[in-house]
């Protein structure tokens, strides 16, 4: 399994059964990985702010996490203003927001920016993967905010998604 594989595979373990998308180039893993996991929805909208209220409803409505996955900083950014309204609601939300590969991240492409800080604006638990090995256990940790009342958000860099963990590389 790739990293996005075990993501999915987590949030479907951690009770989330519908992720709400409007996915770019950086996020096409964890839109594959929503094909060969079984246990979560996806459901493609439009507009990222559609993502983030249609989320925010559907926590308010279910009590249980809804994730969303968005593009790169900008996405988040047209987010913000329902996970603002889903973050005073205590509503129980996981963001996961694609990024670069780690080792483009010094290119400063043209839709880089300071995902963290948009971030920690309407999240109250925020997390960047460190390697494909970690984002399972990352997504465990945004799930369990979620859980807490808090939206959470995740980012999670391109070759972590893609990658397998070092134990997989070397069969």
């Amino acid at each position: 399994m790739n990293g996005a594989e075990r993501l999915m595979a987590t949030a479907a373990g951690g009770g989330v059964e519908v992720c709400f998308a409007n996915p770019g180039t950086t996020e096409i893993p964890l839109v594959a990985a929503l094909d060969t996991v079984e246990g979560v929805r996806a459901v493609l909208c439009l507009a990222e702010v559609v993502v983030a209220g249609a989320a925010d409803g559907y926590g308010r409505l279910t009590d249980r996490p809804a994730m969303t996955i968005l593009h790169l900083g900008p996405g988040l950014g047209n987010a913000v203003s329902n996970l603002h309204n889903a973050r005073r609601a205590r509503t129980p939300v996981v963001n996961v927001v694609g990024d670069h590969a780690s080792w483009h991240l010094a290119a400063d492409a043209p839709l880089a920016s300071d995902i963290d800080l948009l971030a920690r604006n309407v999240s109250g638990w925020v997390g960047t993967s460190s390697s494909a090995e970690g984002l399972a256990s990352d997504m465990a940790g945004a799930i369990a905010a979620a859980l807490r009342g808090q939206v959470a958000t995740l980012v999670a860099c391109a070759d972590h998604q893609w990658g397998r963990p070092a134990k997989e590389r070397s069969r």
